[in-house]
């Protein structure tokens, strides 16, 4: 019987820049990589400080290894029996941890920079390398491999014709052990470790320092005639990294410590016997005035339901008891309470069952009677009942008496985004048009459809150098794939050239901004419309997927994660957020059922990739949902979005929009205090066509955890938000708002076809990913926002002003000799201005908001005094739906508001254009007593000291208003004087 065997592979491509030690300028370098006690070696490369390898490693992960925890160390060495040298033969290592270990097909091309070996090396360049394990099929058995003298057995397998390693050579494949196969890999012949010809014969001189003594023994012309080279250090002698078990995706469980524990009656309903062998049995589950039905039995040796049912625990219910009963029809024909289907029942107290308390296992079923009337049948049903919270792990696949019968609390996972980047270079060899026509190039990738721009083959192939952006999610399917079109254009009539589709599977990966190699593409012929077919011609494409960047699918201000798509890029993370969704209360009814308004209503969290949904509370106005869920923090710098929905249908998958918001809050994590339990109130706002609506509050509990040291914390509000390829080759925000729109309905396709589905209306909700629309609103918001802002300037003009007009004479003086002793002592003005900003820092701590704002800004927004026309227009669709008088009203508003705006434009225009008419000569009078008055103050200048001069300037600027005039100063009317292009703007 075939087993699995999991394998490393470390693919070593390259390395760039390293540093000559052969004593003439370049080296000889070979890689030594060694990962769980197995050291592999690649060929020597003769002479060159940019070698290039492509070999790929092998090493067996044994079954008492993780490779999440194994650290990877890759050396490398120049090759002392090709270039002799005094010095030291180590050219620099690379120590990776399984934050670069990925699965086969998400590999990618990395350039990691050398490191050195101690303080006093001295390294340079990078290596390049793709890592990535898989799991085998061996065929050999553990039995068959130690009857083979495998004392470890591990299982065999076959070398194949890529791998150029030492562990080929049957020496090696007989070690009793890692440790004796690397001995034996040291004492392979040179033959098979270079390519280099005509090696000098001689002596390897051994490493100088104690630190060095682990790079491999350079291989000898004769091995029998020089010693063994030292052996290298066993596995536990070789420093590893810090292990630290992989971050868990997703975390269904939580200690539910931040909410209310709440307890809940549960009953397991496993099976039944010595039932009446033609019967179709069910089973009813009766507690506190409500009833559970399970399906129809299942039958085998036994009748199998394996159902488990949750009923709240109400303390203060004077209905205490529990009653499980079995009929003998399916639960879907009714026929009443007839007792000839009765099979038998049995009944608990309550307040006798078991409590189960955490980390109790569960709860082992038993064998119970069928009593009561049919009970002369005989029959036994295997139960098991206790009292547990909703800590307990049968409560999330649980039936809940609270909640509807199809809703469950379920974590889903948004899909791995990738950018796909096609760049078109050029065509060649199409059939000339008889006429001149434009080419372009149609791609389309699933929904996305991109065209280029129009190229004209007139002197030779056309050419575009045009690149393209489409987004796509991992893992790729065989038949997934790009298709491009060559089409042309006379008029308006398009003729598709020819085509060519590119599976994305076979797409290559990268992670920077190197060139991937391009490819030639040959267009089939195609028809035309006339029945004539044309030639294609051939395509010159470069397509890669780029996992540098971070693919976005929601908002810029309420991002959620900033990691690139590559895993290998990842950072560790920094902590945890734990969110704990309590409840609702003063829900407002959403919609009518059976005469008498309810409401239906489950909570969506959302963090990074993970989605986190609510069961469905039905008919309450009040919902408890008691559940906590967690994430772990990669930046400070994130949002966690939280929305309620109301279920419109009831679980039902007929209706397109099955769901309704009632609310949105966002909790930035930086606002959280380390380590600190928040229990807050929110409201939940929401904007409709007639106006800003409070539809009720939601409590929530929260809690950050770090899981690093606060250096490292602080040291992540110095690294950029985005990843580094955003800052390489930015991304234009037309383009990137497509994209995120692009990005949202893959996620929302993705997550929809879960069972059971998050609906797309929820996803696309909760992204806002929705075209952006005009809003007068929103425009007098952003303003008020940034006179908000700004006040501080107003507040300072004014005190100035009061400073000036001496109304309080006090403050005055002590402002005269503030100035005189920053004047006189300029060395200070930093200084002071810097104590003062900390003083106010330390004077407004006392102020600090107590809890985190994460509810929606309503006054802020200018959503309360928001007018029923301009939020009609708001929600107007494009392009409008409103009939011509309403538009024409709309566009005066608009052209109104253009016409103030166009007037602050002309007026900050005239005012720059007046400082520059200062040296312009446009004025000659004007100009001449600038360049005056610039040379009567450089003499004075020049003759008073600079402290003199603004220690005057500061009192006469201060001066009392008994010395001042009404009327404007002469240098703001000769500024004001100053010639503009305002009079000569058509």
């Amino acid at each position: 019987m075939a087993e699995m065997a999991r394998k490393l592979f470390v693919e070593v491509v390259e390395a760039r820049d390293l540093l000559p030690k052969d004593g003439m300028g370049t080296s000889s370098p070979y890689v030594v990589a060694d990962f769980d006690g197995q050291r592999r070696r690649t060929q020597t490369i003769c002479r060159n400080l940019n070698p290039t390898w492509n070999e790929l490693l092998e090493f067996n992960v044994s079954s008492t290894a993780n490779i999440t925890g194994e650290p990877l160390e890759v050396d490398v060495f120049h090759d002392l029996r090709v270039g002799p040298s005094r010095r030291n033969n180590f050219l620099g290592r690379v120590r990776l941890d399984f934050r670069q270990f990925v699965r086969k097909g998400e590999e990618a091309l990395i350039h990691f920079p050398l490191e050195k070996k101690s303080f006093f090396s001295w390294v340079r360049g990078d290596i390049g390398l793709r890592i990535y394990y898989d799991d085998m099929s061996v065929a050999s058995p553990m039995a068959a491999a130690k009857k083979e003298g495998n004392p470890t057995g591990e299982a065999e397998v076959p070398p194949t014709d890529d791998d150029a390693t030492a562990e080929k050579s049957p020496a090696a494949e007989k070690a009793a052990d890692p440790v004796d196969a690397a001995k034996l890999e040291t004492t392979a012949p040179p033959e098979k470790e270079t390519n280099c010809e005509n090696l000098p014969e001689q002596e390897t001189e051994p490493p100088s320092t104690e630190t060095e003594t682990q790079a491999p023994a350079a291989p000898q012309k004769e091995a029998t005639a020089s010693p063994p080279p030292p052996p290298p250090p066993p596995v536990e002698a070789v420093p590893k990294l810090p292990s630290k078990p992989p971050v868990p995706e997703p975390v269904e469980r939580s200690s539910y410590d931040l909410v209310d524990k709440m307890q809940y009656v549960f009953i397991r309903v496993v099976r039944a016997r010595s039932l009446p062998g033609n019967s179709k049995p069910h089973v009813r589950v009766a507690a506190n005035g409500r009833q559970a039905t399970t399906c129809t039995a299942r039958r085998s040796a036994f009748f199998e339901w394996d159902q488990t049912f949750a009923f709240a625990r109400d303390p203060a219910s004077s209905d205490s008891n529990l009653e499980i009963s079995v009929w003998d029809h399916p639960p879907d024909a009714f026929v009443g309470d007839d007792d000839r289907y009765f099979l038998g029942g049995v009944c608990f107290d309550v307040s006798e069952l078991p409590v189960r308390d955490l980390p109790d296992g569960p709860l082992a079923p038993q064998w119970y009677r069928l009593e009561g009337s049919g009970a002369a049948r005989g029959g036994d049903i295997m139960l098991a009942t206790w009292v547990g919270t909703q800590a307990d792990e049968s409560f999330a696949e649980a039936w809940k008496a609270d909640a509807a019968s199809t809703s469950r609390s379920k974590i889903y996972l948004s899909p791995k985004l990738w950018y796909l980047r096609v760049t078109l270079i050029e065509a060649q060899e199409i059939s000339k048009p008889t006429r001149e026509i434009s080419l372009f190039i149609r791609a389309t990738l699933g929904f996305q459809v991109l065209k280029t721009r129009a190229a004209f083959p007139r002197n030779g192939a056309p050419a575009w150098n045009e690149d393209l952006l489409f987004v796509t999610a991992d893992p790729f399917s065989e038949e997934e794939s790009l298709v491009l079109y060559l089409e042309s254009r006379q008029g308006k009539e398009v003729a598709i050239l020819g085509s060519a589709a590119i599976s994305l599977a076979s797409v290559e990966r990268r992670v920077d901004d190197r060139k991937v190699a391009s490819r030639w593409l040959d267009l089939p012929s195609a028809a035309t419309g006339c029945g004539r077919r044309l030639f294609g011609g051939r395509l010159h494409v470069r397509i890669c997927l780029d996992g540098g960047y971070h693919v976005q699918d929601e908002q810029t201000h309420a991002t959620s994660d900033n990691r690139p798509s590559a895993r290998q890029l990842w950072r560790p993370a920094v902590g945890t957020i734990d969110i704990g969704v309590i409840g609702c209360r003063g829900l407002l009814p959403m919609k009518a059922v059976d005469g008498k308004g309810t409401t239906d209503a489950f909570a969506v969290a959302k963090y990074g990739p993970k989605w986190a949904r609510t069961r469905t509370v039905a008919d309450s106005f009040d919902p408890a949902w008691n559940e906590q869920f967690n994430w772990p923090v990669f930046d400070t710098a994130t949002v966690l979005t939280i929305v309620v929905f109301d279920d419109v249908t009831g679980g039902s998958k007929e209706s397109a929009a099955s769901c309704r918001p009632l609310g949105r809050i966002r909790i930035r994590i930086s606002t959280l205090e380390t380590n600190r339990s928040y229990r807050c109130f929110y409201p939940l706002l929401l904007l409709l066509p007639s106006g800003l609506k409070r539809i009720g509050e939601i409590e929530i509990a929260m809690r950050f955890t770090r899981t690093v040291s606060q250096f490292d914390l602080l040291h992540v509000y110095t690294l950029p938000i985005l990843p580094a390829m955003h800052h390489i080759h930015p991304i234009g925000y037309p383009q990137r708002e497509s994209l995120r729109i692009a990005a949202a309905r893959i996620s929302a396709a993705h997550l929809a076809r879960a069972e059971p589905s998050l609906r797309r209306e929820v996803v696309m909700w909760t992204l806002e990913a929705s075209d952006p629309a005009f809003s007068m609103r929103r425009v007098r918001a952003n303003w008020g926002r940034i006179a908000a802002a700004m006040s501080w300037v107003g507040n300072g003009v004014r005190w100035m002003s009061e400073i000036r007009e001496w109304r309080n004479p006090t403050a005055t003086i002590m402002a005269h000799v503030a100035a005189l002793l920053l004047m006189w002592f300029p060395d200070l003005i930093v200084s002071a201005v810097a104590v003062h900003l900390g003083f106010v820092g330390i004077w407004r701590y006392r102020r600090r908001p107590k809890v985190p704002a994460a509810g929606l800004a309503a006054r802020e927004s200018e959503a309360e005094g928001a007018e029923r026309e301009e939020l009609d227009e708001e929600f107007d669709a494009v392009p409008s739906v409103k009939g011509e008088e309403t538009v024409r009203a709309r566009y005066e508003r608009m052209r109104a508001v253009g016409t103030r705006l166009q007037a602050m434009l002309g007026d900050a225009a005239a005012q720059a254009e007046r400082v520059q008419a200062l040296l312009s000569w446009r004025d000659p009078r004007a100009t001449a007593v600038f360049v005056a008055g610039c040379f009567v103050l450089a003499v004075v200048m020049y003759m008073m000291p600079a402290k003199m001069v603004a220690v005057v300037a500061a009192f006469y600027f201060m001066r009392h208003p008994v010395f001042r005039g009404p009327m404007p100063p002469a240098a703001t009317n000769f500024f004001r004087r100053l010639p503009s292009l305002a009079e000569r703007i058509i």
